[in-house]
């Protein structure tokens, strides 16, 4: 039977650009950064505490969605604080946190244009 998902891959167009981002704004470590062929490298990261990871890679048939809506979103304890956290390390967000019925969210976008929902889980 399906456990859990083992990672969801992110596009980008410059994977050194992205991994900066993801490593040091938002302090996800490297599990493998490892040639996959002549022009990209498999750079799988872990978020801390999550048993998900996330790949930095981009199959050539979805080049287009580099810099698109992503479909995926992340989620931390306290969104505000977060929020506060990563702006301070020049993370782009595209509003505020908004509180909602359901929880609270913050659309945040990548070096590479991707947008992601951060919200309460």
């Amino acid at each position: 039977m399906i456990k859990g998902i083992k990672f969801a891959s992110i596009p980008v167009a410059d994977q050194d650009r992205a991994l900066e981002f993801y490593t040091q704004k938002l302090g996800f470590r490297v599990l493998t950064d490892q040639p996959f062929n002549d022009e990209q490298r498999w750079i799988e990261l872990s978020i801390p505490g999550a048993e998900t990871s996330v790949v930095l890679f981009t199959a050539d048939e979805h080049k287009d969605r580099i810099g698109t809506f992503g479909n995926l979103s992340f989620w931390s304890a306290d969104v505000g604080r977060t929020y506060q956290e990563l702006k301070a390390k020049g993370v782009t967000f595209l509003g505020e946190p908004q509180n909602e019925d359901w929880g609270t969210a913050v659309v945040f976008q990548d070096s590479e244009g991707n947008k992601f929902v951060l919200g309460t889980k």
